[in-house]
């Protein structure tokens, strides 16, 4: 019995067996389960009653810029362009008589300087010489020829009047030899022409200069044989220079352009930087209008006359040479424009605005541009007397912006020790 007995036990353990590993994996998972669920709940609560920071708004930062204050007043304009130096005067010489070349003057030569009425080339005068003494012995044989025929005239008129016969009125001119004394002296009056031609011939062999001027060729030398049709030298005039300036037609308006002669024309300023450096220049001054517009651009043609171009005059010695064909720029004085705001090109935004600091913010304000020169602008509208214009560019500018200004030396002075900056203002 007791065999049987641990038999059937032996059985039953062994069956129960899996169900006790059941059991105990089931309480493994459920004490597992209850760990995380508390862990879980834990957290949620130390989430629902821990402190939270709540985001701020972040105060605004006032740009740091710079102004200036603007005042209304009176302007003159200024009308930039470039432009072409030009002869005032030039001419080639050509010789008014044939003959071989006997003399140059040393200063003909290209770069020479030559004065009005200098002798610069001698033809060979002996052959006009013997021709203006042939002319002077026909001149005396005319003038004995013409003597005698008076006084046959004035026997004839005797005779005439001893006869006392009347006669037709054209019998009486040959019985008084009219005819012959006319042809006498028409005889006379071309020797004496004669005459006159010969010296004239004669002194052509001298080639002057006609005004003074510089040489900018020389086409001949000595022992050369000349015709009238022979270029001799080409001068340039050297008292005045023409600047001949290309003008947008619509800044005409703002300059003076003389009408008539002695009317008073815009002064201008002749720079050339590259020749010249950057504080030279040349003063002249308008005095004509070109009747026509140059095609190729539309703008006007201004002449411009400068004054002892390659500086002759004693007191014009240190100033810099205007060249013939030279590329200048100009700066041409206009008219003065009243109660205007005259602030730099750079400071005026897009689409004509500028930048206004009024209570420590930024405005944007549209204004009317008067007259847009090189470098300044003249605003008549737009603007008021003391208005705070920014002059620091600004990235993104938005109407409103806080803007500040960097404190004066005085106000750091005062913030650092009011007590002393109060005791300087008592003494």
């Amino acid at each position: 019995m007791t065999t049987n007995k641990s038999v059937e036990q032996d059985s039953q353990d062994r069956q129960r067996r899996p169900l006790r590993k059941l059991v105990a994996a089931a309480s493994k998972i459920l004490l597992a389960i209850v760990i995380i669920g508390g862990a879980v709940a834990v957290y949620n609560y130390q989430v629902r009653t821990s402190p939270r920071a709540h985001r701020k708004k972040p105060a605004r930062q006032a740009r740091l810029v710079e102004v200036i204050p603007v005042h209304k007043g009176d302007c003159t304009t200024t009308v930039r362009a470039m432009g072409t130096v030009v002869p005032a005067q030039q001419v080639t010489l050509q010789p008014q008589v044939t003959g071989q070349v006997v003399d140059v003057a040393s200063e003909v030569l290209p770069g020479g300087i030559v004065h009005a009425g200098q002798r610069l080339i001698a033809i060979d005068p002996r052959d006009y010489r013997i021709l203006v003494e042939q002319r002077q012995s026909d001149v005396v044989r005319a003038q004995k020829d013409l003597t005698l025929e008076k006084g046959n005239q004035a026997v004839a008129r005797q005779e005439y009047e001893l006869l006392g016969e009347v006669v037709t009125e054209q019998d009486r001119e040959l019985v008084l030899r009219e005819p012959y004394l006319d042809a006498a002296e028409a005889v006379l009056a071309s020797a004496e022409a004669a005459l006159e031609k010969a010296k004239l011939d004669l002194a052509r062999c001298d080639i002057n200069a006609p005004f003074n001027a510089v040489v900018q060729d020389k086409h001949i030398d000595v022992g050369a044989t000349v015709t009238t049709n022979s270029p001799l030298v080409t001068l340039t005039g050297t008292d005045e220079a023409w600047v001949e300036l290309k003008v947008r037609i619509d800044q005409l308006r703002w300059l003076n352009i003389p009408q008539r002669n002695g009317d008073s024309g815009s002064s201008v300023k002749i720079h050339n930087e590259l020749a010249w450096g950057p504080n030279a220049f040349r003063t002249g001054r308008v005095v004509r209008l070109y009747g026509q517009l140059q095609s190729e651009a539309q703008m006007a043609l201004l002449l411009v006359v400068v004054d002892d171009p390659f500086c002759l005059k004693p007191e014009n010695r240190e100033l810099p040479k205007l060249l013939t064909g030279s590329i200048v720029r100009a700066e041409i004085q206009g008219r003065t424009i009243r109660s205007v705001f005259a602030i730099d090109l750079s400071y005026v935004r897009d689409n004509d605005t500028v930048w206004v600091m009024n209570d420590n913010e930024l405005h944007i304000r549209p204004v009317k541009i008067y007259f847009r020169g090189p470098d300044l602008v003249y605003i008549n509208e737009g603007l008021a007397d003391n208005d705070q214009l920014v002059v620091t560019d600004i990235a993104a500018p938005v109407p409103g912006m806080p803007l500040r200004t960097a404190p004066t030396d005085d106000e750091i002075l005062h913030a650092k020790d009011p007590e002393s900056v109060k005791g300087d203002g008592g003494q």
